[in-house]
C-alpha cells in the first residue's frame, strides 16, 4: 500500500465487522473470519451488522414470515413450562445473545495487543493481530485509544522483530495512527521510534523500506517538534540519499520528493520560524531539481511541487537554482518532453496538467531571479 500523496481527513467509524481476529485468544468466542464460516454463523452476522436496525426489527421480520399455526402451538408450549424450565429457557435466550453481541472496537484492540504480547504466539497470528490493528487505527479516536491502551509500546517493540512482515506492518501501524493526529505523534516521538523507523527506511526490503518513510512523514508532518528531531537525526541526509539514488524504488523516490515539498510548504506557513539549515545547501537542491529529467512522470510532478515551494523560501538563492541547479535548462528540457507526449492520446490530460505546473515554476523562478537583479549592489 503507496503512502498517500495528500493529507486525507479520516472519519471515525467502526471497521469491527469487517476484521479477521485474533485466535490465540477466545477463540470459540470470536470467530469471525469472513468467507470461513458456516453458513449458520454468517447468517446470523449479516442479520446483525446490517439485516436489521434493531432486535425489535428482527422479531417483527420473524413475525412477519412465521406460521400462525405454528406460533400458537409454541405459545402453547411454552406455558406449559414449570417455572424452573422457564428460567432455564430465559438463561439459554441471554447466552445466546451474550454470542451475538458484537465487541467495541476498543475491546477488538485489547485482545490484540494481549496478542502481541505473548511471547509464543505463532508468526501466522502475529501477523493476524497487527492487520486487525492497521484496520481498527484509522479513525482518530480509535488510535487514541490504542494509546491509551498502552499499544503504541507495544508495537515500537515490534519494530525491532526478526521478520520484515511484521516490522514493515508495525511501522505501517504507526503511520497509520499518526496521520493528522498531534497527540499520537507526540507521543510516539517521546517513545523515540523516530530514529528506529529513519534506520529501517535503509531496509533491502522495498516493502519495509516505504511504510517505514510513511511512517517517519506522518510522524513530522505539521508537526515542528518532530521536524525538529528529524533534522537531529540527519533526516536531510537521507532525503538527499534516496532522491540522488535512482537505483532506488521509485515508490521511496516519490514519498521523499513529496515530503521535501510538504516541508518547504510546513515552513511557508511558519514564516516567524527559522528556516532549516539543509533548505539552501545546494547539494540537495540539485538532488530535487535533477528529478525532472526523471522518465516517471508522477516523480516529475512531484518534484515541480516541491521545487516551487522551496523557490519561495527566504533563505533559498535565485543564483544557486541558476548556476548550480541549473533549473532553466531542466525547465527546458521538461517542457520539450511533455511536449513529446501531448502527441500521444494516453494521459495527455494529465500531461497538460503537469505542464501547467511547470510553467508556474517557471513563473516563480523567473520572478525570483528578478527580485535579485533588482537589488542594487
Amino acid at each position: 500500500m503507496a503512502m498517500a500523496t495528500t493529507s486525507v481527513e479520516r472519519e471515525n467509524k467502526s471497521y469491527s465487522a469487517g476484521l479477521f481476529w485474533s485466535i490465540a485468544k477466545e477463540e470459540g468466542d470470536l470467530s469471525h473470519n469472513t468467507g470461513h464460516a458456516d453458513d449458520s454463523t454468517a447468517a446470523s452476522a449479516d442479520d446483525i451488522d446490517g439485516g436489521f436496525s434493531s432486535l425489535e426489527g428482527m422479531l417483527q421480520w420473524a413475525i412477519g414470515h412465521s406460521d400462525p399455526v405454528r406460533l400458537k402451538e409454541k405459545a402453547r408450549d411454552v406455558q406449559r413450562l414449570s417455572p424452573s424450565e422457564l428460567r432455564q429457557r430465559q438463561l439459554e435466550i441471554k447466552e445466546l445473545m451474550e454470542k451475538l453481541k458484537m465487541p467495541s472496537d476498543a475491546q477488538l484492540m485489547q485482545i490484540a495487543l494481549d496478542d502481541l504480547r505473548n511471547s509464543s504466539l505463532s508468526l501466522e497470528d502475529r501477523h493476524r493481530a497487527l492487520q486487525e490493528l492497521l484496520i481498527l487505527v484509522e479513525p482518530i479516536d480509535n488510535a487514541n485509544d490504542m494509546c491509551k491502551l498502552g499499544g503504541l509500546s507495544v508495537i515500537i517493540q515490534e519494530l525491532d522483530h526478526s521478520n520484515s512482515d511484521v516490522r514493515k506492518f508495525s511501522s505501517w501501524i504507526l503511520g497509520t495512527a499518526s496521520q493528522n493526529n498531534p497527540y499520537v505523534q507526540k507521543q510516539v516521538l517521546e517513545l523515540g521510534a523516530l530514529a528506529t523507523l529513519m534506520k529501517m527506511v535503509n531496509s533491502s526490503s522495498a516493502e519495509e523500506a516505504t511504510k517505514a518513510f510513511y511512517a517517519v512523514s506522518a510522524l513530522i508532518r505539521n508537526n515542528v517538534a518532530g521536524q525538529q528531531l528529524f533534522f537531529a537525526e540527519a533526516g536531510d541526509k537521507m532525503l538527499q540519499d534516496i532522491l540522488g539514488s535512482p537505483s532506488v524504488d521509485i515508490r521511496l523516490r516519490r514519498k521523499a520528493v513529496f515530503l521535501v515539498g510538504d516541508l518547504a510548504e510546513c515552513q511557508l506557513e511558519n514564516i516567524d520560524k527559522a528556516e532549516m539549515p539543509f533548505f539552501s545547501d545546494r547539494l540537495f537542491l540539485k538532488s530535487v531539481v535533477d528529478l525532472t529529467a526523471s522518465s516517471d512522470l508522477d516523480l516529475q510532478e512531484k518534484a515541480l511541487v516541491a521545487i516551487k515551494s522551496l523557490l519561495q523560501l527566504k533563505t533559498t538563492e535565485a543564483v544557486v537554482f541558476e548556476e548550480f541547479c541549473r533549473l532553466g535548462e531542466a525547465l527546458e528540457r521538461m517542457k520539450k518532453q511533455l511536449e513529446g507526449l501531448m502527441l500521444e492520446d494516453d494521459h495527455r490530460e494529465y500531461v497538460t496538467d503537469v505542464e501547467s505546473l511547470r510553467k508556474e515554476v517557471e513563473l516563480t523562478f523567473k520572478a525570483k531571479l528578478e527580485n535579485v537583479r533588482a537589488v542594487p549592489t
